[in-house]
């Protein structure tokens, strides 16, 4: 996305399972020397979360920019601590709200980047100067822009009085609880989670390594069409490897992690697979 809006874009990279350490950061940031580094937080693709504390001070030269769509709301999060100048979130995850909606978050260092452009934002629907003003953040009158996705809005605020309800903390513990539990399990069945690493593991997306001779396709149409029960398969590299499993927001409840893992451990038998449970 960014080389089709006209940027040089350098990537760092590590196998899907993995996440970036400080040092490999600040390694990349002294090689390609960028004006923004783009991390993902929590990374579906490969049931990782990937540590931000620290990440801000690395990044002294440049904007943090950091994607937290599948983690927001299910891990710890300060973007203020450490210094995110812009952040996003979905509106389909952790907020269990229906998906199109976008929450976003800049710095100050962020807005100032903004309004000190010296060409204009390529894409006028998604230029903040005007999104700002449309959404009410200045004191400025307010000039008309779209027409807004009201019933989205709506959904939106829903989502996020849940999570107010809930609070921060507990939907944090709910989530890490849900996932410990889940992977307990998938383990008690004799599969291999495939996140080594316990302490970068994202509780709202599980991997789990699809054994080999079995087909993952099958697995996931059984529990679905007994259990109503939808298991993702993995992408790229990935594909047809792992499934994916995500536990969370309004669905993070021992009683799904339960029923998830029986239409799991079924699925497996009616495959042929020789579960342990």
């Amino acid at each position: 996305m960014a080389r089709r809006n006209g940027a040089i874009a350098e990537t760092i990279n590590k196998p899907m399972g993995q996440v970036f350490n400080l040092q490999e950061i600040e390694e990349g940031l002294q090689k390609y020397r960028p004006v923004l580094l783009f991390l993902t937080h929590g990374e579906s693709s490969g049931s990782t979360v990937q540590p931000l504390e620290g990440v801000g001070k690395t990044v002294y030269n440049c904007l943090l920019l950091v994607d937290s769509v599948a983690a927001a709301g299910g891990v710890p999060l300060y973007a203020d601590d450490w210094e995110i100048d812009c952040i996003y979130t979905g509106s389909q995850k952790v907020l269990s709200a229906p998906p199109g909606a976008s929450p976003i978050s800049f710095s100050e260092k962020g807005k100032e980047k903004v309004l000190k452009r010296k060409t204009p934002v390529r894409s006028f629907y998604f230029d903040m100067n005007h999104l700002s003003n449309y959404w009410g953040c200045e004191e400025n009158p307010r000039r008309y822009h779209h027409t807004g996705p009201i019933m989205s809005v709506y959904a939106l605020r829903e989502g996020f009085s849940r999570l107010v309800e809930d609070g921060l903390e507990n939907s944090w513990a709910t989530h890490k609880k849900c996932a410990e539990m889940l992977h307990e399990g998938v383990e008690r069945m004799g599969l291999e989670l495939f996140v080594q690493d316990k302490s970068v593991r994202l509780p709202c997306v599980t991997g789990v390594k699809v054994p080999a001779g079995v087909n993952w396709k099958e697995v996931a149409d059984y529990a679905m069409n007994q259990y109503k029960v939808e298991i993702s398969g993995g992408l790229g590299a990935q594909a047809g490897k792992i499934w994916r499993i995500g536990i969370m927001g309004y669905n993070a409840t021992p009683d799904n992690v339960n029923r998830v893992l029986r239409a799991l451990s079924e699925a497996l038998k009616h495959v042929g697979f020789k579960s342990r449970l």
